[in-house]
């Protein structure tokens, strides 16, 4: 074997300590007493656990902090300022800061990704190829899909269809929408499930993004993926509106969601950041309780969104700390769901993007984290941080445990 992992932790059973073993890239034995591989680590008694996976990332827009103004810090203001300094953008200038963060996402243990990349007659394709170089560039470390979606509108934005029938042809892998910004909220949405039955991708959609939850546009997402047979294959960000709705409401809103097999990612950091600017007090976290969802079979995830620019102007690109601030802003502390919160970056959003080759299994991918703790509960509540990580295998980040330097007597 290339490689032997000597007794580690899973996930599923924290309990007990094992062997992994790795040749070729794959998984190979999963048992006690292995033998050394060209390689062996004795991580005494730390949890290993399958890479992480952002699910929904911006990467051809993050870094741009200090090119903007933040005064409102709502949502208006974000598009806005991103509109304003895009025309700017080249395939240099977007590859550059995606690499940045591609670096970041790497050193916190992320192997996966689902990058949205807008596209419309201002940017043309100059975000879409500058982050394809910025993934190409890392692929010895992440995979990264790219969900090519229209920012400002679609139906009312001439030549912005052209440029995602342009993308998804050369190789976009997922299509996005942001029927908020459109004209015809409804008809974007239509028309985005037609080019995916046509590309036969998934989709994955900013939806519901404000406050009053009285009209939702996530019933409608429901009907159109019974409608196109695409259940499981539809996820939707943000729905910061679920956060407002009664119990009643939201169970029912969850169950039907789970019926049509549409999945759901928040994004603790933006909508936390940009929801209920016009409250002077008492402000309303506007998180959805996506933890209560799962209960009703809903598959659910969290992730990133945007780093350093108007839409968040935060970010070191740790899932685990997202998975923590989730369970803040959610007032979690039953250890059960400290749990889920690690599988909603990890396990969970595998299966939203319908990763088949994932996992700590035989046979599978050896994409692995190995954390700083012996309880999965504990990774979320204590920030735990990766100390390895392997990208099919091979060695990709070390991250040194701190020292302590106590005075000698």
């Amino acid at each position: 074997m290339n490689l032997t992992l000597r007794n580690v932790r899973l996930a599923a059973d924290p309990g007990h300590m094992l062997d992994i073993g790795v040749d070729g890239g794959k998984i190979a034995a999963i048992g006690g007493d292995l033998p050394d591989g060209d390689r062996t680590f004795d991580l005494e008694g730390r949890l290993l656990l399958p890479g992480f996976v952002e699910t929904h990332m911006h990467l051809d827009k993050s870094c741009i902090l200090h090119r903007c103004s933040s005064e409102k810090g709502d949502l208006a203001e974000a598009i806005s300022e991103v509109a304003r300094l895009k025309s700017g953008f080249t395939e240099e200038d977007v590859c550059e800061r995606a690499t940045r963060t591609l670096r970041k996402c790497v050193v916190n243990g992320t192997t996966r990704m689902r990058t949205h990349v807008e596209v419309d007659p201002v940017i043309g394709l100059r975000g879409f190829e500058g982050v394809k170089q910025a993934i190409a560039d890392f692929a010895w470390a992440i995979d990264v899909e790219i969900c090519v979606f229209p920012q400002e509108g679609m139906l009312n934005n001439p030549g912005t269809e052209e440029l995602m029938v342009a993308a998804l042809k050369s190789g976009a892998g997922c299509i996005g929408a942001a029927p908020y910004t459109d004209s015809d909220p409804h008809g974007q949405i239509d028309r985005v499930f037609e080019l995916a039955r046509d590309f036969d991708v998934d989709i994955d959609m900013h939806l519901d993004l404000a406050a009053d939850p009285t009209e939702l546009d996530a019933d409608y997402v429901a009907r159109k993926a019974d409608e196109y047979g695409w259940g499981g294959r539809v996820a939707i960000g943000h729905v910061t509106k679920f956060a407002a709705l009664p119990p009643e409401s939201f169970d029912l809103l969850a169950r039907r969601l789970a019926g049509a097999g549409v999945a759901v990612t928040v994004l603790p950091s933006t909508d936390l950041f940009l929801m209920h600017r016009d409250h002077d007090h008492s402000v309303p976290r506007g998180v959805a309780p996506l933890h209560r969802m799962l209960g009703h079979g809903v598959n659910c995830s969290l992730s990133t969104n945007n780093v350093l620019n108007p839409f968040t102007p935060f970010g070191d690109c740790s899932l685990i700390r997202m998975a923590n601030l989730y369970a803040n802003i959610a007032q979690i502390g039953q250890t059960d769901l400290l749990a889920e919160c690690l599988t909603m970056i990890s396990t969970r959003s595998a299966a939203l993007m319908n990763l088949t080759d994932y996992g700590i299994e035989v046979g599978k991918t050896a994409d692995l984290v190995v954390v700083d703790s012996t309880d999965p509960a504990m990774v979320v509540a204590e920030l735990a941080q990766p100390m390895f990580v392997f990208k099919a295998g091979r060695q990709t980040v070390t991250r040194a445990l701190p020292e302590l330097h106590a005075p000698h007597n």
